[in-house]
């Protein structure tokens, strides 16, 4: 079984998009881990504020079929792949880490998000705080604690 951090957004319909998506990975993977649910400004477009989270669970799957889940819950919730890089979302759903796998192959592991966007460090941290990042080989919390780029993000109450 192979421990895998899946960092889930949205800035249309957030609480149904959050919600749906958390259920639907939890009918893909079992029980999942939780962070609190984050609300941060949109980093590199303007637009309406995200609710971001993220989620940790177990599975037998290997990348490329957690990939294709993840895929599929967004397009259940709408979400648009043909549009510009940096905009609005019904649902974004990005695999993190899959244990301490380093690739590039389906898909860039661990997601350099990690280290860049604090409405992914933050909720990482807050569920993972000891597990060490693969490549750099400090614990998200660590990680968490030298974060100084200036995003604002809050926790905002949230039932599941």
């Amino acid at each position: 079984m192979a421990r895998i951090y899946i960092s889930v957004g949205s800035n249309i319909q957030r609480e149904t998009n959050i919600r749906g998506a958390v259920a639907e990975l939890a009918q893909a993977f079992g029980p999942l881990l939780l962070s609190s649910v984050y609300e941060s400004e949109a980093v590199g477009f303007v637009g309406d504020a995200f609710y971001n989270l993220v989620v940790g669970a177990d599975t037998c799957l290997d990348v490329a079929a957690v990939v294709s889940v993840c895929k599929q819950i967004e397009d259940n919730y709408g979400r648009v792949r043909d549009g510009v890089k940096y905009c609005g979302r019904s649902l974004d759903l990005d695999l993190l880490t899959y244990d301490q796998l380093i690739s590039t192959e389906p898909v860039e592991l661990p997601r350099a998000e990690i280290l860049q966007n604090a409405f992914v460090l933050q909720p990482l941290a807050e569920l993972a705080p000891d597990t060490l990042h693969p490549l750099t080989q400090q614990s998200y919390a660590a990680l968490w604690q030298a974060y100084r780029v200036p995003q604002k993000l809050w926790i905002v109450p949230f039932e599941f």
